[in-house]
């Protein structure tokens, strides 16, 4: 089976739509591939996913009982948390950031991509610029 990095940046436009059309429809593309492929996430990945969604609910962008619906979701899908993310994330994660000027967040995910040899999925632009530096594919693109 397929394996990929899932970035929040994605999964978070299958409920928070984003102005951008190809944005969206990337983030679609990610969605209707796992149902042949399993997505890895950093250990942080629902905590992130947490703050956006409560962020959300606080702009009343949605409503608790759609993020409820779309959490349900989530744990539908094959999405497989890391367990070593925070074993590396005071040397190889905080190298990455320092020399990619990442967040430690999207430093996690490029130190997960790179450690499993997997493409990403992500439509942040400086995570993006940053796998391409380091030869990560693009998942699906």
């Amino acid at each position: 089976m397929t394996e990929f990095v899932l970035d929040n940046s994605v999964a978070m436009r299958w409920l928070l739509e984003s102005g951008k059309l190809s944005d969206q429809k990337y983030a679609e593309s990610i969605l209707i591939s796992m149902s042949e492929a399993n997505a890895l996430v950093p250990n942080l990945w629902h905590l992130e996913a947490c703050n956006v969604l409560f962020s959300a609910e606080k702009r009343f962008q949605v409503g608790v009982a759609d993020v409820e619906r779309f959490i349900a979701q989530l744990e539908s899908l094959p999405i497989v948390v890391d367990s070593l993310t925070c074993q590396h994330a005071l040397t190889r994660t905080l190298a990455l950031a320092r020399a990619y000027k990442l967040s430690s967040y999207d430093a996690a995910y490029l130190e997960l991509a790179i450690r499993e040899g997997v493409p990403i999925a992500t439509l942040d632009k400086s995570l993006l610029k940053a796998a391409k530096q380091t030869n990560v594919e693009r998942y699906l693109i």
